[in-house]
C-alpha cells in the first residue's frame, strides 16, 4: 500500500573516534557498548514492534555485511544493501530511495542511525509515527533535539513557525541548517532557544527525496540513474560498483538539508538521545560508580584513587589498574592499547589517520 513507512538502517561508518574497539573490520555499531546487544542490534530492537523486518534496510560497507547479518538473523537477505565503497549519506539515502520506490511507490522512509543510544524505545517510535504523517504531506522531516551544551560536532537546525500536531506531538517549519558551528555561534544556538541539534535521523517520502536531489545535486541524480540499471538484474554487481564509485561523495546534510524546501522538524527530547561519537560520552550516558569511574568489557579493572576515567578491556585476563588518575580514557583490545585526556577524546580519529598514513593499517 502507497504510504507505508520503510526504515533504512544506515550502517556503513567506521567509527574512528571509538578506537582501538573500533575497527573497519568491527565497526562500533557491531560493538557491545551498552549492555549485551550491540549498538546495531538495540537500533533493530527500537523498530521491530513497529514494522516486520521486510520493511527494515540496512545498507552498510562490503567489509561489514556479514558480521552485521551474523547480529541479525532475522532480517531477509535482501534487507542488506552492501555500499561497494563509502561515498556519503546523500549516496546511501538515494540508493535506499531507489529500492523502496521499487518495492512500493509512494512509500516513507525513515533513515535512521545504527550505533545512537536512545533510552526511551517507544517515544522513539511515537516520534516516527508522528514523522511518517508528516512525510505523507511532502514535507522532508528531521528529528531535534534541544541543545544542552554548545556542540561544535553537531549540526543545529533553526525551528520556525508551527507546522501542527501529529500523532500528539508538536511539530515546527524548519528556517535553516546550520551545520558544525563555531565554538560562539554553537554558544548562541544554545541561548537563544531557538536551535535544536539536529540527530541525523531523517524521515520523507522516497520520491520527495529524489525530487530534491535533482534540484540540488543533478551530479548525483544523474549517476544514481546509472545505479538504478543495475538494479534487480544477476550478475550486475560490477556494472554497480562502476555505477557507485561515480557517485559524488557527500553527506545528506550539506548536499540536501541546508537548502531544502518543505522541511519540518519534530523536537524529540523525551527519547534520552545520545550519539555514541567517542569513549567520553559512554561516561555520560552509563552509570558510574560512586568516584565518577566507567568500567566496560571483560575482566574486573581496579581503579584505585582514580576519578571520572573509563576503562575497556577486551580481555579478561589482562588485568587494567589505574591508580591516582583522573579523566583519563584507557582502552585495551589487545593489540592495541590507548591511554588520553578525557578531553581530548575527540582527536583519536587523527590517530586513526597517522596510523593509515604511516601504512600501519592492520591496527585500523
Amino acid at each position: 500500500m502507497a504510504g507505508e513507512l520503510f526504515a533504512v538502517v544506515m550502517a556503513g561508518g567506521g567509527g574512528t573516534r571509538l578506537w582501538p574497539a573500533s575497527r573497519r573490520q568491527r565497526p562500533k555499531q557491531s560493538l557491545r557498548l551498552l549492555g549485551d546487544r550491540s549498538l546495531f542490534q538495540l537500533a533493530l530492537d527500537r523498530l521491530m514492534p513497529l514494522l516486520p523486518p521486510e520493511r527494515i534496510l540496512v545498507v552498510t560497507g562490503a567489509d561489514q555485511v556479514e558480521l552485521l547479518r551474523r547480529q541479525a538473523p532475522e532480517l531477509p537477505e535482501q534487507c542488506f544493501v552492501v555500499e561497494p565503497e563509502p561515498r556519503g549519506t546523500a549516496a546511501v539515502a538515494g540508493l535506499a530511495s531507489l529500492i523502496v520506490e521499487r518495492r512500493l511507490p509512494g512509500a516513507v522512509m525513515a533513515c535512521v542511525t545504527a550505533d545512537h543510544a536512545i533510552a526511551d524505545p517507544e517515544s522513539f517510535r511515537d516520534a516516527l509515527v508522528a514523522a511518517h504523517a508528516l512525510a505523507l504531506e511532502g514535507d522532508l522531516v528531521t528529528l531535534g533535539i534541544t541543545p544542552t551544551y554548545p556542540a561544535t560536532g553537531y549540526g543545529y537546525v533553526e525551528r520556525g513557525e508551527v507546522r501542527g500536531v501529529f500523532n500528539g506531538i508538536q511539530a515546527y517549519r524548519v528556517k535553516a541548517f546550520k551545520e558544525k558551528p563555531t565554538a560562539e555561534l554553537a554558544k548562541a544556538y544554545v541561548s537563544d532557544g531557538k536551535h535544536l541539534w539536529n540527530s541525523g535521523m531523517f524521515v520523507w517520502r522516497g520520491d520527495c527525496l529524489r525530487k530534491e536531489i535533482a534540484r540540488q545535486m543533478p551530479d548525483l541524480e544523474a549517476g544514481l540513474l546509472q545505479v538504478e540499471a543495475t538494479l534487480g538484474a544477476p550478475g550486475n554487481a560490477d556494472a554497480f560498483a562502476q555505477a557507485w564509485a561515480k557517485l559524488p561523495r557527500q553527506t545528506i546534510d550539506y548536499g540536501i538539508m541546508e537548502h531544502a524546501e518543505r522541511v519540518s522538524v519534530i523536537p524529540a527530547d523525551n527519547l534520552g538521545w545520545t550519539d555514541i561519537g567517542s569513549w567520553d560520552r559512554l561516561l555520560e550516558v552509563l552509570p558510574s560508580d560512586k568516584d565518577g569511574n566507567l568500567a566496560l568489557g571483560e575482566g574486573t579493572p581496579l581503579l584505585v584513587d582514580s576519578h571520572g576515567t573509563l576503562v575497556y578491556g577486551e580481555e579478561a585476563r589482562r588485568l587494567i589498574v589505574t591508580l591516582g588518575v583522573q579523566d583519563l580514557i584507557v582502552v585495551d583490545t589487545g593489540d592495541a592499547l590507548l591511554v588520553c585526556p578525557r578531553d581530548r577524546a575527540e582527536e583519536i580519529r587523527s590517530i586513526v589517520e597517522r596510523l593509515r598514513s604511516e601504512g600501519r593499517g592492520e591496527h585500523t
